[in-house]
């Protein structure tokens, strides 16, 4: 179906640096994602064989990979091809391509097909649409759940009070864009460019999407995880 004039276009605002398999590969190895982590993921989320997970923003495949090794059907959704070319080849590259289907997709254009799903995962992916967007996309993904389906979201989220913006910012770029991986730039273009919230706006989305906050977790004033439950 055709979208009106004014729905949000996804797939112009993806990173210049997922454009090519090269520079995917480089983010990946700056990125640090350690499989071991992702494992302890699946194992924390309680997905199990024969269970179908959908993960939006799947980046280099790393979830996709540890939840398809536990006997889990997982749909892989990304908008960069070369982010799912080299997840793809990794899954291969493991012997789960029987258990991963890869969709070039996003939040908002993902049209989910046959049974409804047991979980929806996505990690630092979300800031990518603004706030209003992400209602309707939080909205759609208790549609595809089924009763009782978690939605498990990480992401970079504020819980600084507002009247502590400049400290609180300054205070985290400082801290992560110091290392080797990323720089100053990396993160102030993150703050100016993207769509990192508030964590009181983001609860409010979720609970209004019809799903209750089973467990969350602000690891520090810029970083959150929720775990949740669909309650209809």
């Amino acid at each position: 179906m055709t979208k009106p004039d004014w729905w949000y276009d996804e797939f112009r605002h993806f990173a210049v640096d997922f454009d090519d398999p090269q520079q995917v590969a480089a983010y990946d190895a700056r990125q640090g994602t350690k499989l071991a982590g992702e494992r302890e993921l699946v194992r924390r989320l309680g997905i199990t064989a024969g269970q179908q997970v959908v993960e939006f923003g799947t980046g280099t495949g790393a979830f996709a990979q540890a939840a398809a090794e536990v006997g889990a059907s997982v749909i892989a959704v990304d908008i960069s091809p070369a982010m799912l070319a080299y997840a793809e080849k990794r899954a291969a590259e493991a012997g789960l391509s029987e258990r991963t289907s890869f969709v070039r997709e996003g939040f908002l254009s993902y049209k989910h097909n046959g049974a409804p799903a047991d979980f929806i995962v996505t990690k630092y992916a979300f800031h990518h649409l603004p706030d209003f967007w992400k209602g309707i996309a939080l909205n759609q993904f208790a549609a595809m759940l089924k009763p009782n389906g978690k939605f498990y979201l990480e992401d970079v989220v504020f819980s600084f009070s507002p009247d502590a913006v400049e400290s609180s910012i300054e205070a985290w770029i400082d801290r992560v864009g110091s290392g080797q991986s990323f720089s100053r730039a990396d993160f102030a273009g993150h703050v100016r460019d993207e769509y990192s919230t508030y964590g009181w706006i983001l609860e409010g989305l979720i609970e209004r999407a019809g799903f209750g906050v089973v467990e969350r977790d602000y690891t520090a004033p810029t970083y959150a995880n929720y775990l949740c439950m669909k309650k209809r």
